[in-house]
């Protein structure tokens, strides 16, 4: 098979799913149901899995001259984009039913948007991944928008579009001034160039502008501010995939772009993610403790927990990048998972929003109160779950570089942050004094919806008590980013030297 062909595997496999999908929604009447639609996208998700599993056995792939690169790193955001596409999939097959003629189009934008996602991680040419990073987020402007007939769905669109917009502006002003003062915009070519640069200054102003860019898509203070309110008139499931693959995709590419493309300058922009991530951590939480509107919440939550991730960036590269892929998939399986029982408690219509709708959700729902009790007590990281390790794992790593201050103001956070998913918790488990239509006619949970609530589950809960296997592909990935950017400069200096890392898929 050819190496280009390869690189793009998952990519391409996703794309003809989604084309498939296209073609065949206009065939069915307005009134069918278009769940069939959704097994074919379910079917081009596990393809597109298997398809990056296959890319693993070609070591690192480098293709279309040089701007696209598989290797362990990008292959492990590729699995947590597809994980959490599935489970998206699977608890939104029911979503729909009776209330949009138009769910061919969801199924389609949200496996377009897995695509833009996952050519972000492959990519180490920065107009490659502009063009991955506008591929995602046209297809998440749309779908945040997509109950038609919601004023809050509409606002929310408009508003993710129009910051998303400025956000893009940012982004290429800065891959412009690297190219200024580097001469490219390859990652490693800038890591090369800032060697001998005369300009070090405007290298770091192009970083910065990369970072306004990206910190939007992971929604990292000061650049927080669509979040609330995007999250809350968004679809639930939908808000479940944008608060998870696209902060994967995107922080993928951040890691890539500091770690190996500007490591010259980590002095510099390890004290801007220090600030970055106190802003969040604190911001984040204590936003989220005044919040009464559970997704609001929930947005503020995954602010605090961008902060908690950009800890990951003040540690050693090593360190750092294995703590930063480990976290980012423990929380992307416990976010995910309170989205998707929302979205099966709530409905299209979304009755359930407030702390009061959700008071006495056990009595009624015991079994789904009990998985988003489990996801929340993940959240605030108690031990034997996937949040809890993932934690330790970025705490630890900070401590290791020498600041053990931010790990003392991330752990405040977290103390900080019980209070709220305390407050969620008491609320399910308490007995309502009035009465609850919502509660007395539940929605029965389908079985693509338990088996996705399940898949979540089992990986938070893996994630927490038996980590060393995650850890293990988090190391290499970390090894297999750093090992590029030394085979580079080994090969600037002596055109013969040649490095080679292996990995063993059956252990």
């Amino acid at each position: 098979m050819p190496t280009n062909l390869v690189a793009l595997l998952p990519e391409l496999v996703l794309t003809i799913t989604a084309v498939i999908i296209m073609l065949a929604e206009p065939m069915l009447k307005p009134a069918a149901s278009r769940k069939p639609l959704g097994w074919i996208g379910i079917a081009g998700t596990v393809l597109a899995g298997l398809a990056s599993w296959y890319q693993v056995s070609f070591g690192t792939i480098h293709a279309y001259s040089g701007t696209i690169q598989v290797d362990a790193f990008s292959v492990l955001f590729h699995y947590i984009i597809a994980a959490v596409v599935l489970v998206t999939l699977l608890t939104s097959l029911d979503y729909f039913e009776g209330n949009a003629s138009h769910a061919g189009e969801y199924f389609a934008l949200v496996l377009f948007g897995a695509v833009g996602m996952m050519f972000m991680t492959s990519s180490v040419e920065l107009l490659m991944v502009f063009v991955g990073l506008e591929i995602s987020s046209i297809s998440t402007y749309i779908l945040a928008g997509f109950r038609k007939g919601s004023g809050m769905g509409s606002e929310a669109s408009i508003k993710y579009f129009l910051l998303g917009s400025f956000a893009t502006a940012f982004f290429l002003y800065g891959i412009a001034l690297a190219f200024g003062a580097t001469g490219s915009t390859n990652i490693f070519a800038i890591a090369h160039g800032l060697a001998s640069t005369a300009t070090p200054r405007m290298a770091f102003l192009a970083l910065a502008m990369i970072l306004i860019g990206l910190g939007f898509k992971v929604s990292a203070a000061p650049f927080h501010v669509w979040t609330p309110d995007v999250y809350q008139g968004a679809p639930a499931p939908i808000v479940g995939l944008m608060s998870t693959a696209p902060k994967a995709a995107a922080f993928a590419v951040l890691l890539r772009i500091t770690f190996t493309g500007f490591p010259a300058m980590q002095h510099r922009w390890s004290i801007l993610m220090w600030i970055l991530a106190v802003l969040s951590m604190t911001i984040g939480n204590l936003g989220a403790l005044k919040q009464t509107d559970v997704k609001r919440m929930l947005a503020y939550s995954s602010i605090a927990h961008a902060g908690y991730l950009l800890v990951a960036f003040t540690a050693f590269p090593y360190d750092g990048i294995a703590s930063a892929c480990f976290y980012t998939g423990a929380y992307a399986a416990m976010n995910i998972g309170a989205f998707a029982v929302i979205t099966q408690v709530a409905g299209y219509q979304e009755r359930a929003r407030t702390l009061e709708d959700y008071t006495g959700l056990a009595l009624k729902r015991p079994i789904l109160s009990a998985l988003l009790a489990f996801f929340l007590l993940s959240l605030i990281g108690i031990p034997f779950t996937g949040g809890f390790f993932g934690k330790f794992y970025v705490f630890t790593a900070a401590i290791h570089g020498g600041h053990i201050w931010l790990a003392v103001i991330g752990l405040l956070n977290s103390g900080v942050a019980c209070f709220y998913y305390l407050r969620l918790l008491t609320s399910i488990y308490s007995r309502r004094t009035t009465d609850a239509p919502l509660l007395d006619n539940p929605r029965a949970v389908s079985a693509p919806a338990a088996v996705g609530l399940g898949l979540a589950a089992a990986a938070t809960l893996a994630l927490g008590i038996v980590p060393s296997g995650a850890v293990m592909f988090a190391e290499f990935a970390s090894h297999s980013a750093l090992i590029e950017q030394a085979r580079q400069e080994c090969a600037n200096a002596a055109p013969n030297c040649h490095i080679e890392l292996k990995f063993d898929v059956s252990k």
